[in-house]
This record gives structure tokens, C-alpha cells and sequence, in this order.
């Protein structure tokens, strides 16, 4: 059997059980590509098709109303599995039902492109010039024109009392400045500015009051210190007075030049005199408008008076003035103070921009003498000269005088007492030991050893020592006769007193032990070296807490 006449026996067998039959007559395209798929082992395949799919077309060959159906899950069976074989039909035999993966996926939805926001409201929106059929604005950029460059602008006007806003200009425009013509004079009109971008159009920039159309006499005033210039319009001329303090003017010292456009007020050399409020009056036809003028004249602030010298304390020096008697027509905004000393002569800054009238300078050098200047400041600078201390301050050498703590004498007087008593001992008879015991008291207490209440002499026996408070006394080689009470007594000029202990000599004792023809005789010597015994082969075995002696006697 080849390849080119497999499909044909397929899309017999399958169409008279099955209802795909039929899809694959209309798409004759993946069916051909189905060319390993007839086999014997293929017919079982047709019967859980039946019972999955719910088309009760499959039964009959004729199934007219199913195809689109079944291309449906034809189309997504070929893109899925462009070359099906016979693996992939024992698929639909396990009972998978075909349909699942053949529905289409749906197509994602686009995500929404974010929306450009539009330019903000342009700024400062003002009326810069108007005339009996016009207006001129001007404003500001906005702050923020969005991701796309701005377009221009476009100027909408609304007669007062009216809610209908009509562009002025046709298409936008870049300029911050436009001159509205052909308006009717005495009309009020409303204006505000828009800004156009490919984004969108701003909020409008609105005048908050309405524009009435009519000639103005005067508009702006600027001024400056010593020359002012001032801006006047109005047809006709207006006539332009200028007064001080409601006088005329000195016309020998104030110099005025009125034009079309502006009027001029010049001083060549301005005084502290020339101080003072300036009106400028503006007259057309009966109509007037006024602006006054604040000038002051100043200058350097004159010297602080009264500088003195408080105190000279070790590093340290305190001053104190006063304010000057002038300050320049204008507030004195502190004080620079300076320093000099008389080996170099050269003034140094320590203080700037001091508010007060006082001050205090520190770290100064010892064995120099000083002096200090002080100088007021304005808006205008530095006082020309400075207020000198008529004194000098010389940093001496401060001496320095040891004075001792005073301590409290504290009592030490004390009268004997023992911290630590004599112990009883008992001690081996041919061997020295030692009595201690320990004592204070103020002055130090004399110590004196008695045995049996009789006072020890020079007895080179006995060997007494006393080291910080420990008293001991060495009993050298005692025997039966050395036992008894021993006292130790202390006594200085405040009392006495005393401790005892008894001392008992002990003698080694002998044990016989009969062992069959020779006794064994021991002697016990308690808690004993062999230090104490002469290194010979006669010399006894000893223990730490037993020595015996061995010896054998005939019986």
C-alpha cells in the first residue's frame, strides 16, 4: 500500500461510522497529510468518538449541517500537528475529546497606550497697552507642555455679560504677546489664553475682571536711586506735574523731561536733603492718576561713639559702645571689630556683623598688650573711620599658687586586739613548730610571750618575730618539758591584751606484734616525713600519717 492511495480507503472507512468523515471531503488539505494514518488498527478508533462527540450526525454518511464543525477542529488540528500520524490517533481512542484543542485562542486585547496629559495654564496673564479700539496681553509660557512641543496659543474674547467665547486668532501661534484689534470703545470685554498642543488644550488663563475698551492717561511707574523714569500714555499729551512733599520742585538741583511716551526725573549729585516723597500727577481732559514715590538718600553710617574697655580678665577682654550719633539714613545693620597688638601694629578682624553694643574677645596671647577699634555698617558699607578704646589691655601672666588639701586628721589610736587567735597544737618531741596569731592597734602594741604566765626571756629556745601584725613564736626541738600554756600579750598605751594556747609534745609509741618465732615491734610517730630521719639502711619506712619501725626480737 502506498502513500498516495492510503487517504483514499481513510475517507471511506471513517465516513460511514464517524462524522469527521465529511470534514475531511472540505478540507481535503490536512486529510492528505494524514498519509501513515489508515491502518487496520485505526476502526476501533471511530467508537469513542461516538460516544464523546454529542453530533448524532456521525451515524448517518450524509452530514450536511456538521461541516463547519468540523472544520473548526480540522483548522486547529493542522496548525497544532501539521503531519498527524498514528501515534496521535490512538489519542482520541484514550478518550480525550478533539474539540479542546481545537477552539482557537482568543486574540490578546492591545493594552491601552497611556494618555498624554495637555500643557498646563499659561502664567501671569496681563494687560500690557490699551488704546480706544484695542488690547495687548502678554504671559507667560506654562510650566509643563507635556511630551509634545507646544503648537502656540489661542486668545478668546466674551463680551461682559455674554457666555459666547470667540477666537481671535484664526490659527495658534508661539508668541507670549498679542494685540486684540478692531474693538469697540467703552465695550467690556472678558479675555483668556489657551495653549495647544498635540496632546490636548489647556485650562484657559482668564482675567478676573473684564477689559473696558477707552483712552488711559497713565499706566506704569518705574524708579530708581538718584534717576527715575516713568512710563505715561494717553492721547491727547497728558500734562505731567511733578511735586515734593506737595511743594514745586528745586528745579536748581531736580532736572524733569517729559516726552510722548515717558517722563524723566533726574538729580545729578542726590543729598541727604533730596530725601522725601515725590508725586507724579497725570492729567488728561479733566481725568488725573497719581503715584508717589519713596526716595532715600543714603550714605555711610558715621562711627560708633563711646568705645570703652569693661574688663581684662585672663585671655579674655569686654567691651562696650554705643550707637553712632548717624547712621546713614539707614538702619545700622552691626558692627566689625578689630584688634591690634603693639608688637606687630597691624589691625586684625575678630568680630563681623555684631548686633550688639557689647561684646566679649577671648584667646588672647599672654605678655601682649591690645588695642581695639570698632566700626558701624550700613546698607551702604563701613562707617569711613572706626571708634578707638582710649585704653590698652595687657594679658598678664596669671601665678600660679599651690594650695594644699586640707585632710581631717583622722584618730588612729587604737588599743590592742587580736584578729587571729593561737590555735592548740601537738607537735612530735624532737621537732620544731611554730605558734602564730595576729594582733593591731595604734601605736603599735609590744608583744610579749609567756609559757605558763611566766614572760620568755632570752632564751635562744624560743624565737620570737613579729612582720604587719603577725606575731610568731618558734619552739626548737620540744620536749615533754616544753608542754604547757602559751600566751601571747600585746600592750601599747591605750591597753592590753592576750590569747593562749596549750602546746603537748608527743612521744612515738611502740606496738609488738607476735609473728611465730620473732616479734615485730612498731612505733607510730604521727603526721612525720622522713626528712626528719637520717638516710641510712637501718632508717625506718615512713608514711604521711604512719611511720613504722620494724625490728625483729627472738623469742
Amino acid at each position: 500500500m502506498t502513500g498516495k492511495t492510503a487517504p483514499a480507503a481513510a475517507k471511506k472507512a471513517p465516513a460511514a461510522k464517524k462524522a469527521p468523515a465529511p470534514a475531511s471531503k472540505k478540507a481535503p488539505e490536512p486529510a492528505a497529510k494524514e498519509e501513515p494514518a489508515p491502518t487496520p488498527e485505526e476502526e476501533p478508533a471511530p467508537t469513542p468518538k461516538e460516544e464523546h462527540a454529542p453530533a448524532p450526525a456521525a451515524e448517518t454518511p450524509p452530514a450536511p449541517e456538521h461541516p463547519p464543525g468540523a472544520e473548526q477542529h480540522a483548522a486547529p488540528a493542522a496548525e497544532h500537528a501539521p503531519a498527524p500520524t498514528n501515534e496521535a490517533t490512538p489519542a482520541h481512542e484514550e478518550g480525550s475529546p478533539p474539540a479542546a484543542p481545537a477552539e482557537a485562542p482568543a486574540p490578546e486585547p492591545e493594552p491601552e497606550k497611556p494618555k498624554e496629559e495637555p500643557p498646563s495654564i499659561p502664567l501671569s496673564l496681563a494687560v500690557e497697552e490699551v488704546t480706544e479700539n484695542s488690547v495687548t496681553l502678554t504671559w507667560k509660557a506654562p510650566e509643563q507642555t507635556g511630551k509634545s512641543s507646544l503648537d502656540g496659543y489661542v486668545v478668546e474674547i466674551c463680551k461682559d455679560g455674554s457666555t459666547d467665547w470667540t477666537a481671535v486668532n484664526k490659527e495658534p501661534f508661539l508668541s507670549t504677546r498679542y494685540k486684540i484689534q478692531d474693538l469697540g470703545s467703552g465695550e467690556k470685554v472678558h479675555v483668556r489664553v489657551k495653549a495647544i498642543s498635540a496632546s490636548g488644550t489647556s485650562v484657559p488663563a482668564t482675567l478676573e475682571q473684564p477689559i473696558l475698551i477707552r483712552e488711559i492717561t497713565g499706566k506704569s511707574l518705574r524708579h530708581a536711586v538718584p534717576r527715575h523714569g516713568c512710563l505715561d500714555e494717553g492721547k491727547p499729551q497728558p500734562q505731567v506735574t511733578w511735586t515734593k512733599d506737595n511743594q514745586p520742585l528745586d528745579t536748581s538741583r531736580v532736572n524733569i523731561r517729559n516726552t510722548e511716551k515717558d517722563t524723566i526725573f533726574f538729580i545729578r549729585t542726590a543729598q541727604r536733603s533730596d530725601s522725601g516723597k515725590y508725586q507724579l500727577a497725570v492729567r488728561i481732559n479733566g481725568a488725573e492718576d497719581k503715584a508717589i514715590l519713596d526716595i532715600r538718600v543714603i550714605e555711610r553710617p558715621g562711627p560708633p561713639r563711646n568705645l570703652k574697655l569693661v574688663d581684662v580678665w585672663g585671655f579674655n577682654v569686654a567691651l562696650e559702645w554705643s550707637p553712632p550719633a548717624d547712621n546713614g539714613n539707614s538702619e545700622i545693620k552691626g558692627y566689625t571689630v578689630q584688634k591690634s597688638d603693639k608688637k606687630s601694629g597691624k589691625w586684625f578682624t575678630v568680630l563681623e556683623r555684631c548686633t550688639r553694643t557689647s561684646c566679649t574677645i577671648s584667646d588672647l596671647i599672654i605678655g601682649n598688650t591690645y588695642s581695639f577699634r570698632v566700626f558701624s555698617e550700613n546698607a551702604c558699607g563701613l562707617s569711613e573711620t572706626a571708634a578707638v578704646a582710649s585704653g590698652v589691655a595687657h594679658i598678664k601672666k596669671t601665678k600660679t599658687v599651690y594650695q594644699p588639701q586640707k585632710i581631717p586628721e583622722r584618730d588612729m589610736m587604737e588599743p590592742p586586739k587580736f584578729t587571729q587567735p593561737l590555735t592548740d597544737r601537738a607537735t612530735t618531741r624532737g621537732y620544731s613548730t611554730h605558734l602564730f596569731c595576729s594582733v593591731r592597734g595604734f601605736p603599735q602594741p609590744k608583744i610579749i610571750w609567756m609559757k605558763n604566765k611566766m614572760e620568755i626571756r632570752e632564751d635562744p629556745k624560743y624565737i620570737a618575730m613579729i612582720e604587719q601584725g603577725v606575731c610568731s613564736l618558734e619552739i626548737r626541738k620540744p620536749s615533754p618539758f616544753d608542754a604547757g600554756v602559751y600566751t601571747c600579750k600585746a600592750v601599747n598605751a591605750l591597753g592590753e591584751a592576750s590569747v593562749d594556747c596549750k602546746l603537748d609534745p608527743l612521744v612515738p609509741k611502740l606496738l609488738h606484734l607476735h609473728l611465730g618465732c620473732h616479734d615485730l615491734c612498731l612505733r607510730i610517730l604521727p603526721r612525720l616525713s622522713s626528712s626528719h630521719f637520717p638516710a641510712s639502711a637501718e632508717s625506718p619506712a615512713l608514711d604521711d600519717e604512719l611511720v613504722l619501725v620494724l625490728g625483729t626480737q627472738s623469742t
